[in-house]
């Protein structure tokens, strides 16, 4: 089994819970703004912090100030990912759910990593699993290329 072999049995049984197409079938149809990490690389550590002023997203050591805990778990995702760019929706009734949602698929593509190369060595699965975050980082660039000022026409 190679790792694209891995990656493509992966992204089958993941269906409809593949995280690009719960962004594109599910945020993008939504009323968004845009949200601008400006990191580089996504090895940095993810953590979200209750401070006194509020829910913080700290990626590696950059704050990110939220305005709630729900937004930081939604931008947590994308931020492991390693994303330069997001969409975030407006309504905030529904980032909560989105966050379960983007949450959830993330941490099953995990671990149908570790189910699919059990067999294989931890440096296989290694490959495998960056492999598959640079798969889903490069569909959720091309989905809706977010732009930094939005255009007047």
């Amino acid at each position: 089994m190679t790792v694209d072999d891995c990656q493509h049995q992966i992204r089958e049984r993941l269906g409809d819970a593949w995280l690009p197409r719960i962004y594109r079938e599910r945020i993008l149809k939504l009323r968004t703004r845009s949200y601008h990490f400006e990191l580089a690389g996504a090895s940095k550590r993810i953590v979200i912090q209750h401070t006194l002023l509020g829910v913080e997203l700290k990626v590696g050591r950059k704050r990110l100030l939220c305005p709630d805990l729900a937004t930081a778990r939604y931008l947590s995702v994308f931020a492991r990912l390693g994303c330069e760019a997001v969409a975030v929706p407006y309504d905030i009734t529904k980032i909560s759910h989105l966050a379960d949602e983007l949450e959830s698929s993330w941490y099953r593509m995990l671990l149908l990593v570790d189910e699919e190369a059990r067999a294989k060595s931890a440096a296989f699965r290694s490959r495998v699993r960056g492999s598959l975050v640079a798969q889903v980082r490069a569909e959720i660039n091309e989905a809706a290329p977010v732009r930094r000022f939005p255009s007047l026409s």
